[in-house]
């Protein structure tokens, strides 16, 4: 029976046998291959040229490292796949910007090279063809004595932004900046293989239980997606196996003890469920910078599938692809023997949520905050119930939150977290009214924004005197605008027309511009 129909035929309990004894690479075959890579390899660490041209006159073109990207970089290859990405970072390229600009010109140097490599052709390679059908790689396929498979190569030149790397340190947060800013003039994620050394290693290291399952996942993809609609857009193989990665994670606790079925079954029911994925990592970059912080904060509130790749928070790896195909064969897959038992059960999947839980703390006027863990996608009353059954709430619980740059908004109890695109740790400001009190926002100088308790027939000053207290400006200095009306401290709330959860803007008379902050 072919390979390809082999994996549904098989039992879920004999998927480690299915693994090592169909997707495992046998070792004298990768040794041949990597024999040819290493040669590949070496032609690219001897290349060196100069420009001819108006730009770069006589400019130095030197490799300073080679990268072995995807399955053969970091130990996931597929048997009888020999497939190779090569990463070159160039002396050339001195920023983002750089490489956008001469991108191009270096892949056509690297393309005549190859062409005219007799170096290569001595060195046992029988075939040499070059392939311009990716405009930001070089493809190209060599068939050598020994190996009966054609090898595919992929050359992508690229910025070093990392500099010399090792397995144990991490890029500094200024490099992410750089980055980040860069992609402002450029499409999101043109620049991840700058970052290929950290994408090669948050495989690289995984358990060897692990790959194998990522094995299996690509393996299933291959026979069952790709080749099923060769014409369709679907996703990269690196979005899969960061789907599988989290998966594991969560659903084992990172054990290197579990069972291939479960993982199997478990990576199909998230496909299945793709519109609601939304995954990151913060393991090389954090949200201890702002611009960070901010920049994947807005990249969560975009349609999901979600999956920001842990080495480049500008690359989604899942945006823009077929994800409704994927998820039809995944539906299909859970129907075959491979994810059943053998009692002829389904195999049960691991407990593994569309979202990480986000830790939310709870900020109110007079008390400790309250730090709990939430699913993004449970909804906003389930967390009202839980904070009331830590403090025991008689009145009606506001809650509302703020982000940089935006406005103050109020969390309905019938939507979620998700809902507002929150799926990172949030600050959220409790208030507590009891009728006939309304919520009004007031939005300060600096572009923060608190969350005041009034009655509405009370006077505009009752305001001020609550704003004096939490923020130390004198009411005298304090001036109320809605929709570009000044309040006038002896009116109600009701005769300007505010209603709940509105908000007012506050500024400071006498003064163009003013910091305040709570006492």
């Amino acid at each position: 029976m072919a390979l390809a129909q082999e994996l549904y035929d098989t039992p879920a309990s004999r998927l480690d046998s299915f693994v090592a004894q169909w997707l495992l690479p046998n070792q004298e075959w990768k040794e041949k291959v990597m024999g040819v890579v290493r040669t590949v390899e070496q032609f690219l660490r001897d290349f060196h040229s100069s420009f001819q041209c108006e730009q770069w006159l006589n400019q130095e073109v030197r490799v300073l490292k080679v990268v072995k990207a995807d399955s053969f970089g970091n130990g996931t290859v597929l048997r009888s796949v020999a497939e190779v990405e090569l990463v070159v970072f160039l002396s050339c390229f001195h920023s983002f910007q750089e490489e956008t600009k001469y991108h191009h010109a270096v892949l056509h140097l690297i393309r005549k090279r190859l062409c005219h490599c007799g170096n290569l052709l001595a060195l046992g390679l029988e075939e040499l063809g070059v392939a311009e059908r990716s405009p930001s790689t070089l493809v190209f396929t060599i068939r050598t004595k020994g190996i009966a498979e054609l090898i595919t190569f992929t050359i992508v030149p690229a910025y070093r932004a990392l500099g010399p790397l090792n397995s144990c340190s991490l890029p500094p947060p200024e490099v992410y900046v750089h980055l980040i800013k860069a992609q402002a003039h450029d499409c999101p994620g043109n620049f991840s293989s700058s970052f290929s050394e950290l994408r090669r290693n948050f495989v690289k290291y995984q358990p060897a239980k692990l790959k194998n399952l990522l094995r299996l996942v690509k393996h299933w993809y291959r026979q069952y997606v790709k080749a099923k609609c060769p014409k369709a857009n679907l996703p990269h193989v690196y979005a899969l196996e960061l789907l599988t990665i989290y998966a594991w994670e969560v659903g084992t606790k990172e054990s290197e003890n579990f069972c291939l079925d479960q993982g199997l079954t478990t990576v199909m029911e998230l496909l299945q469920a793709y519109e609601f994925v939304c995954i990151y990592w913060t393991k090389y970059y954090t949200f201890q910078n702002p611009v960070i912080e901010n920049f994947v904060q807005k990249q969560l509130k975009k349609q999901r599938p979600i999956i920001l790749d842990p080495a480049d928070p500008t690359c989604n790896v899942a945006e823009g692809y077929r994800w409704d195909i994927v998820a039809q064969r995944a539906c299909q897959c859970l129907k075959q023997d491979c994810c059943y038992d053998n009692q002829d059960y389904p195999v049960p999947s691991w407990n593994v949520k569309k979202a990480r839980d986000i830790q939310v703390t709870v900020e109110q006027c007079g008390y400790l905050d309250l730090i709990f863990w939430v699913d993004p996608y449970g909804s906003i009353k389930k967390m009202k119930e839980k904070i009331r059954q830590s403090r025991g709430y008689s009145g009606l619980q506001r809650l509302s939150f703020q982000e940089p740059g935006g406005e103050r908004q109020l969390l309905s109890s019938q939507c979620s977290l998700a809902y507002y695109g929150v799926f990172s740790n949030i600050r959220i400001y409790l208030l507590e009214t009891f009728a006939p009190e309304i919520q009004v926002f007031v939005k300060n100088p600096d572009g923060g924004s608190h969350a005041y308790a009034v009655d509405p027939n009370n006077f505009i000053l009752s305001l001020k005197y609550q704003i004096e207290d939490k923020l130390g400006l004198l009411r005298k200095q304090q001036q109320l605008q809605f929709r570009g009306q000044v309040l006038q401290d002896q009116s109600d709330f009701v005769s300007y027309g505010i209603q709940d959860s509105d908000t007012l803007i506050l500024s400071q008379k006498g003064a163009k511009k003013a910091s305040l902050s709570p006492r």
